[in-house]
This record gives structure tokens, sequence and C-alpha cells, in this order.
């Protein structure tokens, strides 16, 4: 198998990448912060969007002989369903990691647009004194943006003590979150068949809480680390 990857063609590629290596430097403990340096570093990003479909995964499923195959007493491995006419819509993850806490957090929402992202940096900054500095790990979605027409933003990144660095185009892998959301995926959508958003919101909610419990889960980590480039 051949993997491939999309090279970054953004100009301003190492001042991105630095900046973003510095801040888990100061994350980790390997970089004392500098006047104006963030104290508290987190990655962010959407996970989706959420669909309510079979999803492919290992699962249990009774073992049945060779002469009970076909029986109804002893029923196979059901069939997944089709998913046909999903008239349910989608849903969106927005999601966070401290990196000096490693702990998540998560609210699921309908939409990802400016004004969703907006509420959840404004959770994220709730989280925190005003006084102390934070810094988010963004890739370059256009919601993640200002614009000439929409400065919200930068505005509020500028009136709350927030840092936005973001990551550079097609180099989304240097956000830290990423491995996050390759674990979610393994822990708490694969091979799953939900019925309703709620239910897979629910199921999406309940891993985050046991996530933060369990941080030193063998298999957490392992997950988390095969997945993490950066």
């Amino acid at each position: 198998m051949i993997k491939t990857f999309k090279q970054s063609n953004d100009p301003d590629y190492e001042a991105k990448k630095n900046r973003v290596l510095e801040l888990y430097d100061i994350a980790d403990g390997k970089a004392e912060p500098g006047p104006g340096d963030p104290a508290v570093i987190i990655c962010m990003d959407e996970f989706g969007p959420l669909n309510l479909l079979p999803r492919p995964g290992k699962q249990w499923a009774p073992v049945a002989s060779r002469k009970d195959k076909g029986s109804p007493a002893s029923p196979r491995r059901r069939r997944r369903r089709a998913t046909y006419k999903r008239t349910q819509g989608v849903r969106h993850l927005m999601a966070a990691l401290d990196l000096r806490t490693d702990k998540m957090y998560g609210h699921v929402k309908a939409k990802k647009n400016r004004t969703t992202f907006l509420a959840f940096c404004r959770y994220l900054r709730s989280l925190y004194p005003p006084d102390v500095r934070i810094a988010i790990v963004l890739d370059n979605f256009s919601p993640h943006l200002s614009t000439k027409k929409d400065q919200r933003v930068g505005t509020w990144a500028e009136a709350n003590n927030a840092e936005l660095a973001y990551v550079p185009t097609n180099a989304s892998f240097l956000n830290r979150i990423e491995c996050q959301f390759t674990a979610l995926r393994y822990f708490a959508l694969d091979g799953t068949d939900h019925r309703s958003h709620e239910e897979q919101n629910s199921m999406i909610r309940r891993y985050i809480a046991w996530r933060n419990r369990h941080t030193d889960n063998e298999k957490l980590r392992a997950i988390s680390i095969r997945a993490n480039v950066a």
C-alpha cells in the first residue's frame, strides 16, 4: 500500500509551523513561556459530518455452529441496514484538547459555521480566568478566520486575551487533536448503527467523559500515539 499526502503551498508555512511547535514545547514543559506567550494551549477542530449510518468495525456477535446456520433459534450477526433515506440531517462535533491537562471537551452542533465556532471559543475561554492567556491551535477552515466582511474572530481573540495559532494550509496533521478523533472513532463509533442523533451524541459524550477519566488507558494511548505525527 502506498500512502500519499498533499504538500503545503502556504507561503507562511515556516512561520506558522514554527509557532505551533513553539506552543507545543510550552505545553510539554520543554520551553518557558516568554512575554506575551500563553499559559494554556488548546487544540481545536471539528469532527464530522456525523451521519446516521451503519459503521464498519469490530463488535460482539454470537457464534453459530455449522448446523445452526440460518436457524431463527440461533441467529447469526444481523445484516447492516440500508440507509437509502436519511431524513435526520447531520451533526458536527466541535472538540478541543487542553494539552496541559490532557482533557478533551466537545459540543455536538447541527452546523459548523462562524457563529457556532465563536460560541465554542467563548465556552473554552470561560474555563480559565480572564487574566490567563490562552492559545487555540486551528486549521484554516473558513469559519475559523476573519475576513474583510466578517471580523468577529479576530475581534473576539483580541478582546479575550486569546491567541489563534493556525497550522499551515494542507498541514492539519500538525493539530494534535486529530489523533484524538482516531481514538474517538475506534472506541465510540466503530461497529455502531445508531437510530437517532440523540443516541449517537450520547455515545460520543459518554466516550469523552470516559476518556478524560482514563487518559492512562493503554489501548487509548496506543491508538493516539500511533495516529499522532506532531
